[in-house]
């Protein structure tokens, strides 16, 4: 009711919460759309129905015995602001997922649903389908349930247009095959998994060149003519489990490090044990195009590229000298891209990333370390 006054007995008219900016009739309209999606990742052990006020699992159903339970939550950063700006919506929701099953994967534990949670200041129901739609094809890819998920209208808190994103994924892993520090050893080669692109992190300095340097985002990549630079950007986050989680189970894998923030110098410490450190070889794959344009555009130094993007490599995976061959045929198979970029020596628990001159557009030979 628009009037002021309720003509009938000249009462003040009662608020409502759609006068306040929320609409329960939009939220519901929305649960009825993305209800299918969710029922699209159903998986043993989950059905993904959705509108109860939690998500059920059965881990008897899902074929575990003696699981220990993996959580991990995660965003998407301020690549958001870039889908918001651009109006790509339908990748950040990979992206989304990504960041959070490459985390479980990297302790063995396998992801089993996924929880989303979705804000934002008044419910466009074509962008937020969109960005479901994308959660759920990342739990697809990740072989996980959409179980359940919060929307979030709330007016004034964020400005108009914008929206945030959270997810929060639960795995498993059977006891004896949990994935820690200690089975790592001096001799063991690192191997990388190339990237999808930027992946999810870096892009507050992404964003800051793009604007300093007036990037045309919706034209034709320098490096790459054949793709629009805003598309190279927003590739999502590559999905790694499916090939690894068999690998897991063989025993093979060592230690898994998932390249997010700190890049290739600050991720694969976390891996290591006290007495070892890891030894990158920069002059072991080809920059990505993307990554070089980033860098020239920036004139970031080789030290700092290593320490804030993936610089190509989504994924390093230490396994033992003769398992190399077999790990690397294995992944090939499963359709990543496989590069031997280091080794495992007797050390102080770090990482060093060194290349030679030219190697990342270095002028001389350069060495970056970080001591974990």
């Amino acid at each position: 009711m628009d009037s002021k006054q309720n003509k009938s007995d000249g009462q003040p008219a009662g608020y409502t919460y759609a006068q306040a900016g929320v609409s329960i009739d939009a939220g519901n309209a929305l649960v009825r759309a993305i209800a299918p999606l969710a029922r699209a990742t159903r998986r043993p052990g989950a059905d993904a129905d959705l509108g109860g006020f939690g998500g059920f699992f059965d881990l008897k159903a899902a074929g575990f015995t003696d699981p220990l339970l993996v959580a991990a939550n995660d965003g998407v950063g301020t690549k958001l602001k870039l889908a918001i700006e651009s109006g790509r919506h339908d990748g950040v929701g990979i992206d989304l997922v990504a960041m959070c099953v490459n985390d479980l994967i990297v302790q063995g534990a396998e992801p089993l649903f996924f929880l989303d949670y979705y804000a934002t200041a008044k419910l466009d129901n074509d962008v937020a389908t969109a960005v479901v739609a994308s959660i759920a094809e990342g739990c697809k890819l990740a072989g996980c349930a959409l179980i359940g998920g919060e929307t979030a209208e709330m007016p004034g808190m964020y400005s108009d247009g914008d929206y945030d994103l959270a997810g929060f994924c639960v795995g498993a892993v059977e006891r004896h095959e949990v994935l820690t520090a200690d089975k790592v050893a001096a001799g063991d080669v690192i191997l990388g998994l190339a990237s999808s692109g930027v992946h999810s992190n870096g892009f507050s300095l992404v964003r800051r060149l793009a604007a300093d340097k007036g990037w045309k985002l919706d034209r034709p990549a320098l490096f790459d003519q054949e793709v629009l630079l805003i598309d190279a950007l927003m590739a999502p986050t590559r999905i790694y489990v499916k090939s690894l989680l068999p690998l897991v189970k063989t025993g093979k894998v060592h230690a898994l490090a998932h390249i997010t923030g700190g890049g290739l110098l600050e991720n694969i410490p976390r891996i290591l044990p006290a007495n070892l450190q890891a030894h990158v070889d920069a002059d072991a794959w080809e920059q990505p195009r993307l990554m070089a344009f980033l860098q020239a555009q920036g004139n970031i130094e080789p030290e700092e590229m290593a320490r804030t993007f993936n610089c190509g490599i989504g994924m390093a995976v230490v396994v033992a000298e003769g398992d190399v061959d077999a790990v690397t045929t294995a992944l090939t198979d499963a359709g990543e891209t496989v590069l031997r970029i280091g080794h495992i020596a007797d050390g102080a628990k770090g990482c060093t990333v060194t290349g030679s001159a030219e190697t990342w557009s270095a002028m001389g030979d350069w060495s970056a370390t970080h001591n974990a």
